[in-house]
Parts: structure tokens; sequence; C-alpha cells
């Protein structure tokens, strides 16, 4: 089981928890106590979880976040679902192969059902979440908070990066599952404010109440009003071979190897150029996994140039203009096919690409989760949306705005709350705003003294290296939040500036003790990818094209960096102001493999869970989501939940 454990991580603590045993299949296999059967399986290498019963292809997990029924598992007799379900001593699992049996069973006790007030009910405890109930509960609201997972934090847990945004305003250059922690804490700490996790919202009634499984146990919670901070669900792609176990979201990859310290893959390829897509092929490096590249189907990344410049000098190769053609296997994934595609995106023939990879991560959008807010406004409750769930954006500005609608929903229950400021409004704008204008990059003329060289060139609302700097020497010039940072006066070499980069796009060049071989200093992050003093390191710059190899005189790794080593340098004058970054990911990993094309065709799966083709959609059909109205969804999902809910119970 070891060898699919990550036992060493650059950010993460590794933490020696108790082994536990189950059984799958019958087999005796070990689990951390604590973590879901999901991540105990692929901790033992087991990657799919049964066959579906239309067609008998391998399912295993897509989203790893209860959104989907793909990684369905059968527990002491009961179906549920391998992402939610916690691994207890001694549980009997099994893999799913065709339809699961209901299992016979006594009767079940009824008991009464405890009820519940509170001004403020909460669907979700992420960034937006637990920002609006610290509001709520700084004025004095009763407010509950009902999250389905172990912890608060939502996929701040996930997050290893230092945050972008404003310093004042949402932590930047702090790690996200760090900001999560400092969130949970003071919402554990106010008393106006209970939290359930382990909790799902099931149903809304008439009587404007709502129905929640509270750790297996049926409560009503009537509300005066409810904020829906559910977050989002991940969008899916249409190509050949996309049911193949081993193509999974990009959130379902973090929370193996963010949340559970899993290795679920040695060599992953990457769909999808946005800021999901491109932090965890960067995750993937500090949790030692090869990335054999990533697409984009846009002529640029969608991310922040920051993101896409960091990637591509470690190494990683990027095909913007391509998209993925289709994935090769036979039950699990062994190598993806892709192409460049036209500006119709259409593939161009000739184009075509195969590398070999066991996983495919999706990472191509996302969809508020808002079909509980549109039933609770059909019962007649005040329903408020914040975070992923109100507006897809980075967590940041999720953070903001459920600030802003915790606010407001405190002076809507409350008359004499203060008025929200004007300049919050502002700021959530900003929060929100996509990446803009890339500048001319134009590197500092000096060569005396030492400075900091800033190789961040396009607009992002970002602000921390203004904020540390103890000269105040960096300054936003314009807008304080989202123009660029620039550089004038005096440097005293902290390095400050370096090490709370989120885009590591800041180094330092010294002259003071060498004209001709100035020290360089680099910051770096992915530890278990070893470097020491006196190593010699290809490095690159901004693009990640090679300058050459320097011998490596000092490495800085103190606790003040917050995990970001400062690894220092020499290297020509001519040379220092350029280098931004070296390599650890050799090309050999990227090479290609003799490419078969199969174009699309009306055969390939549109809706995973019930086997949906694009020939059948064509025709509605009543148990594929495509088809569906929201509102279908939502009573599907729902007696889907109670079943288990009941079964769970027998």
């Amino acid at each position: 089981m070891s060898g699919n454990r990550i036992e060493e991580h650059p950010i993460l603590p590794i933490v020696d928890r108790e082994e536990i045993n189950f059984y799958w299949n019958g087999e005796r296999l070990a689990a951390k106590k604590g973590e879901v059967i999901s991540s105990a399986l692929f901790a033992n290498g087991i990657k799919f979880f049964g066959h579906h019963p239309k067609d008998g292809s391998a399912q295993g997990i897509f989203c790893a976040n209860g959104q989907c029924a793909k990684c369905a598992v059968i527990v002491d007799g009961i179906p549920m679902k391998s992402c939610m379900t916690i691994v207890k001593p001694e549980m009997k699992v099994e893999s799913v192969e065709g339809l699961p049996k209901l299992p016979q069973t006594d009767k079940h006790e009824i008991s009464d059902i405890e009820e519940l007030e509170y001004d403020v009910l909460i669907i979700g405890g992420g960034p937006a979440g637990l920002s609006a109930a610290i509001q709520l509960g700084e004025h004095n609201i009763k407010t509950l908070i009902v999250d389905d997972k172990t912890e608060t934090g939502g996929k701040l847990v996930l997050q290893t990066h230092k945050f972008f945004g404003s310093v004042e305003d949402s932590f930047a250059g702090t790690r996200g599952n760090d900001i999560g922690k400092m969130l949970s804490r003071k919402v554990s700490e106010n008393k106006n404010i209970d939290v359930w996790i382990n909790s799902i919202a099931l149903y809304v009634y008439k009587d404007k109440k709502v129905g929640i499984l509270n750790n297996d146990v049926y409560k009503l919670v009537k509300p005066k009003i409810i904020l829906n901070a559910a977050g989002a669900r991940e969008k899916f792609l249409r190509f050949k071979g996309n049911s193949l176990a081993g193509i999974y979201g990009a959130g379902a990859f973090q929370t193996l190897v963010n949340r559970d310290l899993v290795r679920p893959t040695e060599r992953l390829f990457i769909v999808g150029g946005g800021n999901v897509g491109l932090i965890a092929g960067y995750h993937a490096l500090q949790a030692g996994i090869e990335v054999v590249g990533l697409v984009e189907a846009m002529p640029k990344c969608g991310g922040y140039k920051v993101h896409a410049d960091k990637l591509a000098r470690l190494g990683v190769p990027i095909y913007t203009s391509h998209s993925v053609l289709q994935a090769n296997g036979k039950e699990t994934i062994e190598s993806v096919t892709i192409s460049q595609i036209d500006e119709k995106f259409n593939p161009v023939k000739g184009t075509e690409r195969t590398f070999e990879c066991d996983t495919l991560l999706i990472a191509v959008g996302l969809e508020s989760v808002s079909e509980f807010a549109d039933e609770a406004e059909t019962a007649g409750i005040r329903v408020l949306s914040a975070g992923d769930a109100k507006e897809i954006a980075e967590a940041s500005s999720a953070m903001f705005n459920g600030k802003i609608a915790g606010l407001k929903i405190a002076k809507e229950i409350n008359p004499q709350v203060e008025e929200i400021p004007g300049s919050w409004y502002d700021k959530a704008e900003i929060l929100k705003k996509e990446a803009g204008k890339i500048f001319e990059y134009n590197l500092p003329e000096s060569e005396e003294g030492v400075f900091p060289v800033i190789h961040c060139l396009q607009e992002i609302p970002c602000n921390p290296c203004s904020t540390v700097c103890p000269t105040n020497s960096i300054f936003m010039k314009g807008d304080p939040i989202m123009d660029l940072p620039v550089y004038e006066g005096k440097c005293i070499g902290c390095g400050k500036c370096v090490t709370i980069c989120p885009g590591l796009a800041i180094t330092l060049v010294d002259f003071r003790k060498d004209i001709e071989y100035p020290t360089v200093t680099l910051p770096y992050e992915i530890s278990n990818h070893k470097v020491k003093t006196g190593d010699n390191i290809i490095c690159v710059d901004i693009d990640g094209k090679e300058l050459g190899t320097f011998l490596v005189t000092q490495i800085l790794d103190v606790k003040a960096n917050n995990r970001t080593q400062l690894i220092k340098l020499k290297a020509p004058k001519n040379i220092a102001k350029k280098i931004v970054s070296f390599q650890i990911q050799k090309a050999e990993v990227s090479q290609q493999k003799k490419t078969e094309i199969q174009y699309i065709s009306d055969e390939e799966m549109v809706c995973l869970c019930e086997r949906v083709t694009a020939k059948e959609i064509q025709i509605p059909n009543l148990f594929c989501c495509n088809s569906l109205t929201k509102k279908d969804h939502f009573f599907i999902r729902n007696v889907l939940n109670f079943c288990f809910f009941l079964l769970g119970n027998f």
C-alpha cells in the first residue's frame, strides 16, 4: 500500500495515522483511519470499482465529491458512494457488477424527528459559506452551516498553493489549505454558529422546513433565510474513450493527492488550461507525479499567465489550439491522442500525437450547484447565493462575496446592522475578474546593488509583493490590486517578495559581491524533487527556454518562508536577470508514441452514470442527466439520497 501513499510532500505534513483493515471482494486490505473507501482503494492500487449494467464498462471515480455515482460500491450489502463513505474496521466492500440488489431487511424503527429553528441556514462550509457565517456570527445571528464532508473548508482544503487577490481582503500570499483552517477556526470560536459536518440537506417542504441528514440522523430545520454556498460541479467532455476508468475531474485528483495524500497516478495528462488545470499540474509535480502534457483548445491558456509559465518552466509541455481526440485502452486509459484544432474546433488531420498516460484529468470548467436553492425559492423561503454557487470565480472572490452575502443577510434580519460599504462591491468586482492584458516584457537595466526582477506581465488581482516589501519599494502602478507591480526605490535583499509571490514570478539579482557573476535567488516549492548545494541545474527564462546550466551555491529553507525554498546560484551578468526558474522534469517524460486514429462518432458517451451515447441523446432519454430540467435532476437526486439514507439505517 505504501507505494501509492505520498510519504513526502513539500507543503503538506505527513501525519502517521492509525491503520485499519477492511475487505475488498473478499481480500483483506489496509486503510488509514478516517479516509473514504475510494481513497483507500486507490492507495491499494485499485482504480475501478465494478462494471456498468448497460455495457459492462469499468467504473471508477469522476468527481470524488458525491455529485455522481460512478464510484458506487457495495458496503456491507448496501450500495454506497465510495467517495463519501468512510472506511470502518472489518467493513466488507464489494464491486458493483451490474445492478445492485436491495438487501433483505427487518422492519426499520421509526422515531420522532427533532425540529430546530435558525435565523440562517448555510448550505456548504467552503470559502463563501465560512466567510458569510463569520459576518453573521459577529452580528449575533443564529446560524447553521451544513456540509457533507468530514471537515469544513471546501475546496480550500485541497489547495496547497499561495492565493492571489488582496492581502487585506482574501489572505493573498497565504496557502489555500491554511486559509481554510483559519476560517474554520474562526467559525468554531463563535457561539452563534453551529456546524454540522457529514450532513446533507435533502428536502425542502412546503411548510418551509428543510430535511437534513445529520450524521445518519434525520432532522428538520426551519430557517428564516437560506444561503446557498454549495459550490460547483465539474463539467465533462465528449471524446472517444471518455468513459474509460482513469479519466476524472481535477477536483477528484486534488482530493486524492492533497486531502488524502494518495498518489493515484504515475503519468498524468491534463485537458484544460484554465487555472484549475494549470494548478492541478503543479500539484501533481509536488506529489512526485509525471505530468506528460496539457492541452488547451484556445490559442492561449485561459488561466493566469504566471500559472502557465510556472508549469512550462518546470518542463511540462503545453499544447494550445489543441484538444483531446481520443483516450485509448481496454478498461482503463493507457494513452491519449491529441490533435491541433482549427478556428471551428475541428481536428486538423495529420497533427495527431499520442502519449502514454494512466490518468487523464478533465479541467474544462465548472457548473454552479443551484438545484436546492431553486427548490427553496419554490417553497417560499428567502434564498441568497454566494461563491461558485452564485458565479464561477476564484476562491479569493468566493470568500469576499460570501462576506458581502453574510452582512447583507444580517441587515435583512436586523435593520440596525451597518450598511455594506460601497468599496466592498468594488473589490468584489475586481477579485472576480479574469486574467487581463499581457504587457511587454522589460528587464531592468541596472547592474549594481541588489534588486527584484518582476516576471509578472499580466493584469491579475494580486498584491502581496507590494504589501510585504519592508522599504515600500514595490507598488502597484494604478489600481492597488489589479495592475502590475513595479519596483522603484531601495532593496535590502530580504527576499520577502520572492517567497510571498503566488505565481513564483519574482527573482532577486545581487551584484554586490560579484559584478560579472551576480547571485540569483529563485523560489522553489517542489522540494521532493531534490536540489542540493553543489548541483548543476538547467535554468530557464520566463517561457521555459534553456539559458544554460549553473551551479547551486546555497539553499535557504527557513520557517519564515512558509515552505518556499530559496535557491541561490551564480550566473553571468548578461543572463542573470533572465533566469526565472529551472527544469525538474526531463523531456523524455513527454515522448510521443505511434498514433492510431478513430475519429469521434455518435457512439461516444455524454452521460457516464447511465451510459448514454451522443446518438441516444438525440431522442429524449428519461434517465440521462443532459435531457432533464434542473427540477427533474434535483428530484431524482433527492430520491436517490433518501434511498441511500433508508438503506443505511436498515
